[in-house]
């Protein structure tokens, strides 16, 4: 996976090792034909997103321990399901995302424009 590309065509840069991150758990947004929901948006997740996510069936704040997942808290970075961000920033409540780290794969789905207009790693 050393050849990812984020939505830049660059080198895909790590989103996050803790909690360490990724469908591979390898701290990337790497994909692959077995990630179905498709894992590629770096977000640094927010109050708002997780109860967001809560109310649409996907837990991610509440710790599953038999299967190594901590639980998040706001300012984590985790590797989102593209279209659960895209349903997010419709909603208005998108978390900030880190397009160094998000998978070019996340433009089959997000419009780059949208993920810009949430970029914390834009100057």
């Amino acid at each position: 996976m050393s050849d990812a590309k984020n939505v830049f065509g660059e080198p895909l840069a790590p989103c996050g090792r803790n909690p360490l991150t990724g469908f591979h758990r390898d701290g990337c947004c790497n994909t692959g034909y077995d990630d179905v929901g498709i894992h590629v948006v770096c977000a640094q997740v927010t109050r708002e997103f997780l109860a967001f996510s809560r109310a649409r069936g996907n837990d991610l704040s509440t710790p599953a321990p038999e299967i190594g997942f901590p639980g998040l808290e706001p300012g984590d970075r985790w590797c989102l399901c593209a279209a659960r961000w895209k349903e997010a920033f419709d909603a208005g409540v998108a978390p900030p995302v880190i397009l160094a780290a998000t998978h070019e794969e996340a433009l089959a789905i997000v419009p780059l424009a949208d993920l810009k207009r949430h970029a914390l790693d834009l100057s």
